[in-house]
């Protein structure tokens, strides 16, 4: 057709297709109706009607296949008596040979070897049954079977037709049985939300104020009563205001990792030399005492993020740095690369370093370094860290290339307006 002419344009008529080509117009009517969002029994109580409709037939049923892969049960039927019928093995009947042997069957009712159930369709007027398995990437999600009075003639082109209905059934099902268990999962992690929620609710009002209540009645008694206690009683009294303080660290951790999961951004251009200035003001007087040199590139640019969120970065793989560097430890360097499409800054430090079996672990709740012994903290700095990058779309690593101490990257999104 196109060797005689430049191009061809026609306009889409219902009509005229189903004048044209009946079976393709019926195809593309079940497409669109099964593209609506409703529920598997919904969608296939439809779908038969659809299928009597177009195909001309009285009556029908349709059956999904259980989790064993081992029984059919009954979702939907029209005009047929199903008694004793809700629930059928995959060795028994029509509908069970069509699933087990993933094929198409059609048989005279005159023909069953089930004399019984013959006559009780010849007594209904039913001359023709037709099974069809409802197939979808080679797995039988269910099957469909009809009965009609009429005489019909099978040829290829109607056994096609069925076939291909079939198909576009099962692919819907299991679309809509995915959409169903995708909704529970969501519930889940909802109801898994709150009793997070719940939990950090009872860790900030019933775990922290014990804790504080406990170093102060630890202290009270250290100065009051100092002169009185032997050294194991100082010893004690100390132990205790450090576990107490521990407790609390671990409550104001916890619920800042709770609050970075559920915080939205809110996404500004942000002066990052600014932050990295803030950072070193903020540990200022430990650096000072420690003779540690602070190294800030002169390249750190101005880019879209949220601004407390990347404080909470810069400041926590800092924190880190100081906690776990070790005696050691004489050098902190932030530096700033980019690629196409991430803003990569790294924060680099001369100390102790991890290994690198560890390199993953570390980014993990409540996983804390072996150099961390007798060091306060949670073991939720740079899981923190982890939480906040993603939200930029980013990763945080440890860089392999280090030969001494640690360096830890983070990339920021640069496109970060347009996921807002």
């Amino acid at each position: 057709m196109l060797t005689t002419k430049k191009n061809i344009s026609i306009e889409f008529d219902e009509k005229m297709l189903k004048e044209r080509n009946a079976s393709l117009y019926h195809l593309i009517e079940m497409s669109n109706f099964l593209a609506k969002s409703m529920s598997s029994k919904s969608l296939l109580k439809g779908a038969l009607h659809k299928v009597l409709e177009s195909f001309n037939v009285e009556a029908g049923r349709i059956y999904q296949m259980d989790k064993t892969g081992q029984y059919l049960n009954l979702v939907t039927c029209h005009g047929m008596d199903v008694k004793g019928l809700e629930k059928v093995s995959l060795n028994e009947g029509f509908s069970g040979k069509a699933a087990r042997t993933n094929s198409f069957i059609a048989q005279y009712v005159s023909h069953f070897e089930d004399k019984k159930r013959s006559k009780m369709l010849s007594a209904r007027g039913f001359k023709i049954i037709i099974s069809v398995p409802l197939i979808v990437m080679g797995k039988v999600e269910g099957v469909m079977t009809l009965a009609t009075g009429k005489i019909i003639k099978l040829d290829h082109e109607k056994i096609d037709f069925l076939t291909a209905m079939g198909n576009l059934i099962a692919v819907a099902v299991n679309n809509a049985r995915l959409y169903e268990e995708l909704k529970e999962k969501i519930k889940f992690v909802k109801e898994r939300e709150e009793m997070i929620k719940f939990f950090a609710y009872s860790i900030s009002h019933d775990l922290k104020s014990p804790a504080i209540a406990i170093y102060a009645l630890a202290k009270r008694l250290q100065k009051k009563q100092y002169e009185l206690l032997d050294e194991k009683g100082k010893a004690c009294c100390t132990q205790i205001m450090k576990t107490a303080e521990q407790i609390g660290a671990l409550v104001d951790e916890t619920n800042a990792y709770i609050a970075t999961k559920g915080a939205s951004l809110n996404l500004r251009m942000v002066n990052t030399k600014e932050i990295a200035r803030a950072i070193r003001e903020e540990f200022s007087s430990e650096l000072k005492h420690r003779k540690i040199k602070w190294t800030v590139s002169d390249t750190l640019p101005e880019i879209i993020a949220d601004e407390f969120a990347l404080s909470r970065i810069f400041r926590n793989l800092i924190e880190n740095a100081l906690k776990y560097g070790g005696e050691d430890l004489y050098e902190i360097r932030i530096w700033y690369k980019q690629d196409s499409l991430f803003h990569i800054f790294s924060f680099s430090d001369d100390g102790v370093g991890i290994k690198m079996e560890d390199k993953e672990k570390i980014f993990e709740i409540f996983q804390r370094h072996e150099t961390s012994r007798g060091t306060s903290g949670a073991g939720l700095g740079l899981a923190i860290v982890r939480e906040l990058v993603k939200k930029h779309q980013g990763k945080a690593w440890i860089d392999p290339g280090s030969e001494k101490g640690v360096t830890v990257c983070v990339s920021i999104l640069k496109d970060m307006a347009e996921i807002e």
